[in-house]
């Protein structure tokens, strides 16, 4: 019950705490920080020794279990390390929102759904779990109780419900014509007997099926919620919903395809470059959104699109090599983007300014965090040695092995396009920070550092960017 118990704790104790009220700030954080620590420990400790677990079987087939297999314990991985860093730097944001219970309950809640929605053993399960951390995501969104910010909390849970009901219909034909209880392996448990003479309808309904988990993950056309939301939330929302709860709908897409299809009967039909095409359509439109918009978080909302598309890219190649090289991206982009998200927050807490015209001279006030912001931009455009060029490179190795035509150069020359316009929109940023020009007037600037529990957190979201950069393909290789 290892696997039961990891998921579970974060839910039941964060908001045990939350709803304590009567406790002052700082004992409410030290709560908050003992269930953050227990649930960092029982999540590493599945990990390490989670042993399969079944709840319940609600028909012959459909069964509520749990398992961890290497895919899995990689995105595991992922959630604790972005929740830990984001929990830490929402007890110094939270000082200018109101209700900030109510945020980290509705945070440690989202924290045991992702988890569970990793350690899920079937597609029904994870259809459930998937749901949940929707669920437990939107208050966040909607934290601030403006008109503004229920419009944008309502549309991301509209999309969201719309695009997981789109990928239900995907889970019933896939255990209608698959073999056994439906638990993951990888290749896919399709019975051929079953599926032949309904290839072309089952096909038709995969597709639909990555259309709707890809709504979590932005993929066009099912994409607006994004741009939209990122903005409204409090900047620890958008970090998880930007770094990782938007990986849900990555987690369900791989699990569809590679482990409950299999790549074997997808590969080579028009279901592999209708989704190709879809994924280098979004990410060429969300960088020339993001090279335009003037909004710092909106302008990463819409980068977001465009960088969580680069794994589905990856996973439309329907190989080995295109699958790890989604799996470094997702990594890699729960670094970077994640830190860019708490950067873009800590312009608006210590000094209100939410453009990037705004932000000339910033580095001058606050070097560390633009230091910070650079070093993430540089991982996100792909230079070396950080996660994002290895992630790339694994990418645009994975198109030009796989003997494709056309669609084998497509994506490389999409990702360089994305990589200039990336490079567009982030580095000008960093550069008006610390090199504002001759006219600019500096002399009434003060440093304005924030506290160590915002930077800190920066600072782990850099290192995890580079640890993956250089050591990310050898654990990805050795796990998978």
């Amino acid at each position: 019950m290892l696997l039961f118990s990891a998921f579970l704790f974060p839910m039941i104790a964060g908001t045990l705490v939350s709803v304590w009220s009567g406790k002052s700030e700082k004992t409410r954080n030290l709560l908050y920080t003992a269930v953050l620590l227990l649930s960092d420990l029982l999540g590493v400790l599945a990990l390490l020794y989670g042993e399969p677990v079944t709840l319940f079987r609600m028909t012959e087939k459909a069964v509520m279990g749990f398992s961890l297999d290497n895919f899995g314990r990689i995105a595991l991985a992922a959630v604790l390390v972005l929740y830990t860093a984001v929990c830490f730097y929402a007890f110094e944001y939270m000082k200018m929102e109101e209700r900030p219970n109510v945020f980290f309950g509705f945070y440690f809640v989202s924290m045991g759904a992702l988890m569970a929605v990793c350690m899920s053993s079937n597609l029904v399960t994870l259809y459930f779990c998937f749901e949940l951390a929707t669920l437990s995501s939107v208050p966040l969104v909607l934290h601030e109780m403006t008109k503004a910010a229920v419009d944008a909390g309502l549309k991301y849970l509209f999309y969201s419900i719309a695009g997981a009901l789109m990928g239900l219909l995907a889970v019933f034909f896939v255990y209608f014509y698959g073999k056994g209880e439906g638990r993951f392996v990888m290749g896919g448990f399709l019975d051929p007997a079953l599926v032949k003479g309904h290839e072309q309808v089952f096909l038709a309904v995969i597709f639909v099926g990555i259309l709707g988990f890809g709504t979590k993950a932005g993929m066009y056309p099912m994409h607006g919620w994004l741009p939209t939301a990122h903005p409204i939330a409090p900047a620890p929302a958008s970090a998880l919903l930007s770094g990782i709860i938007a990986k849900a709908g990555i987690i369900a897409v791989v699990r569809l395809v590679y482990f409950s299809v299999g790549t074997d009967f997808l590969k080579g039909t028009w279901v592999q470059y209708a989704w190709m095409c879809l994924a280098m359509l979004t990410i060429l439109m969300g960088s020339m959104c993001a090279f335009r918009e003037k909004v710092m978080k909106k302008r990463l909302a819409y980068s977001t699109v465009s960088q969580i598309s680069y794994i589905m890219l990856g996973l439309s190649l329907l190989s080995t090599e295109g699958l790890k090289g989604g799996i470094l991206h997702l990594l890699s982009h729960a670094a970077s983007k994640g830190c860019l998200f708490l950067v873009a927050g800590i312009f608006i807490y210590k000094l209100g300014k939410r453009n990037v015209a705004d932000l000339k001279g910033i580095g001058k006030q606050m070097p560390v965090t633009m230091w910070c912001f650079m070093i993430a931009s540089l991982s996100l455009v792909g230079i070396p040695p950080m996660g994002g060029f290895t992630s790339k490179w694994a990418l645009a190795g994975a198109a030009i092995g796989d003997g494709m035509g056309v669609f084998s150069i497509l994506p490389p020359v999409v990702l360089l396009i994305s990589a200039l316009l990336t490079a567009g929109y982030l580095f000008p940023v960093a550069i008006d920070a610390f090199f504002p020009g001759h006219d600019f007037d500096d002399s009434g600037l003060k440093k304005c550092e924030p506290s160590p529990l915002m930077t800190i957190p920066l600072m782990v979201l850099c290192l995890a960017a580079l640890i993956v950069g250089v050591f990310g393909t050898q654990i990805v290789e050795a796990l998978l």
